[in-house]
């Protein structure tokens, strides 16, 4: 886990999707975000079975619908005592942008995609293992490409007033993915996308990682 010291930073984006609107101002507590997303290694050592069709211990786990991974977090818990959930969307944008140690980056820790991410022209349409690429500000990889990641929120438009420590909508019919794939091009792994799937849904190109208070 690497620590995210809390800040305040403007969430969302005026050259994105319609979703990324309006920009709006987030003021966050400190929190611990995964380092890589979670591996089909580590998804195994918990679950005890592998979600996926080939086993590549390395490999962001895949094929995980929102409530695996909250169930992956539940009994990871119950483990260790802690208390290990899913990232907020602002929490993921956050630490994406690289915290307080920020530099503007259109992606995670790059103006080139190609230097941090996996995506649709450098993948070979194919997923690969954490941490090849280099990290973002803060130390995080794969934040940009590689796989789509769960946030805890429901999808829903942004508010138009600062908010703190923000959850999301308190209700919707999808969970918020984040980050872009090894399957999507570079405009969709900006730190400021947004997507969607169902809570339930499990797809070859969205995985996860973990966030600690």
């Amino acid at each position: 886990m690497v620590p995210v010291e809390g800040g305040t930073f403007r969430m969302g984006s005026t050259n994105g999707f319609p979703d990324e609107l309006p920009v709006h101002e987030v003021t966050l507590d400190s929190f611990n975000i995964g380092k890589y997303p979670v591996t089909q290694a580590q998804w195994r050592r918990i679950m005890g079975g592998n979600e996926n069709e080939e086993n590549k211990e390395n490999h962001p786990v895949v094929f995980v619908s929102w409530d695996s991974a909250r169930e992956f977090c539940d009994r990871l818990n119950a483990i260790t005592g802690k208390k290990y959930r899913l990232p907020t969307e602002a929490e993921w944008e956050y630490a994406a942008r690289g915290g307080k140690k920020s530099k503007g980056y259109r992606y995670s820790g790059s103006n080139d995609i190609k230097e941090v991410g996996w995506y649709g022209e450098n993948s070979n349409f194919s997923i690969h293992p954490v941490g090849e690429k280099e990290a973002n500000e803060l130390g995080i990889h794969d934040m940009s490409g590689n796989v789509w990641e769960w946030c805890n929120d429901w999808h829903g438009p942004y508010p138009d007033t600062p908010q703190t420590n923000p959850k999301g909508p308190s209700g919707g019919s999808t969970r918020v993915i984040r980050g872009g794939s090894w399957d999507f091009d570079a405009r969709s792994c900006r730190v400021s996308s947004r997507d969607y799937d169902a809570p339930g849904d499990r797809i070859d190109d969205v995985g996860f990682r973990l966030a600690l208070p």
